[in-house]
């Protein structure tokens, strides 16, 4: 075991910042006034390679690992942006470098790394369903050489600001299997081809966001853009789950260290009492507590990545790192909000823009509560709750 960083990651950490450092506070500020998508700093990103981390050198990619690619989305978040924009198309690779055909990977690949071709939408929550993805609704019949896809999906982001979209429908009726993780099947749509088929209903939510509901109408879909197999749908975003949750954890973990920066500045700067309020313990002894707690997430985010590259089963720890590094950020927002005060309500501060992003992530995309549920069922062996 071995702590030391390597020297490629402070490279990789330098080279994203330096993107970062000419969209700064005010960049995202205005954004989040408009509720707009990032567009200049999407395209930053994607022209200098940084969201084709995980593609392989074949196919025009990066050809590095979920640890390189978390630590990408971790340096946006700790700069003071959202990688909320771009991190979909990011750990999407998960699902297509291990399941989509060679055929699909050769023709899309090369122009998603070029930055060219936009994957960032991925559809599989329901309004009935919820995290109960078993139960999703919306089907897929094939026709021919085709399928043809109808139902509906709710809190998907970024499909207007995609080109193509992950779709997880039904293949098998609920109540004609007896494994109800199978009858799921994934395919790749091309959104470019969707129109009159797709009705797109934007969502304003807390969170500068581009969250939609979505109905499908007759979508044909060509058979051979299924993702793996007919019915195993639901195994191959297994895959996809691990990289988000690991990825998430990276984003809370540069969520969080934005937060501790800022309130180490604040403590030090602001004078109350002819003091610095860092020198109380009241103020002071808090934002210890948060950032022992954003270093102790950050080790088993490194775990879990390791585990992914490497392809062992690290379910686990991808579901430890999201909610540990999750519940960190979210404690180190509150503390950086406490040692603010009133200013830390004021827009131009940051720190509640930041607070509200951060928030998300306790409940998606996976609840904590759900997190913990799989730890204590599939785990500790205790006794199933839902």
């Amino acid at each position: 075991m071995d702590f030391q960083t390597p020297e490629s990651w402070d490279t990789l950490r330098a080279g994203v910042r330096e993107v970062c450092d000419t969209f700064g506070d005010s960049y995202w500020r205005e954004l989040d006034v408009e509720r707009a998508y990032p567009e200049e700093f999407v395209q930053a990103l994607g022209q200098g390679g940084w969201l084709s981390t995980l593609i392989p050198k074949e196919y025009g990619g990066g050809g590095l690992g979920l640890v390189e690619a978390s630590i990408v989305l971790e340096e946006v978040n700790r700069s003071g942006g959202n990688a909320n924009a771009v991190h979909a198309q990011v750990y999407m690779m998960g699902v297509l470098l291990r399941h989509a055909s060679e055929a699909l990977k050769r023709t899309y690949l090369p122009q998603i790394a070029s930055g060219g071709l936009r994957l960032q939408a991925f559809a599989v929550t329901e309004p009935d369903a919820g995290s109960e993805t078993t139960r999703i609704e919306t089907t897929a019949v094939r026709k021919g050489d085709k399928y043809v896809i109808n139902g509906s999906k709710i809190f998907i982001s970024r499909v207007l600001q995609s080109d193509m979209m992950l779709v997880l429908a039904r293949t098998t009726p609920y109540y004609e299997l007896e494994d109800k993780t199978r009858g799921l099947s994934l395919f790749l749509v091309d959104l470019r081809e969707s129109r009159g088929q797709l009705e797109v209903e934007p969502l304003r939510v807390m969170m500068n966001n581009q969250t939609n509901a979505i109905e499908f109408h007759d979508l044909e879909v060509p058979a051979d853009h299924m993702i793996g197999t007919e019915g195993n749908g639901f195994r191959c975003v297994i895959d996809s789950w691990n990289a988000e949750r690991i990825l998430i954890a990276g984003e809370c973990i540069g969520d969080g260290r934005w937060f501790i920066d800022r309130a180490v500045s604040r403590a030090n700067e602001r004078v109350v009492f002819d003091k610095p309020i860092g020198a109380n313990q009241g103020v002071q002894f808090p934002i210890a507590n948060a950032y022992a707690r954003i270093e102790a997430a950050d080790l088993i985010r490194y775990k879990a990545a390791i585990k992914f590259d490497a392809g062992e089963a690290c379910g686990p720890e991808a579901n430890m790192a999201k909610l540990l590094a999750s519940e960190a950020s979210w404690e180190a927002a509150n503390v950086c909000l406490d040692t603010h005060g009133g200013y830390g309500f004021l827009a131009d501060y940051d720190v509640e823009r930041k607070f509200r992003e951060t928030r998300l992530y306790t409940v998606a995309p996976v609840n904590n509560n759900l997190v913990l549920a799989y730890l204590g069922q599939r785990v500790l062996g205790l006794p199933r709750s839902y």
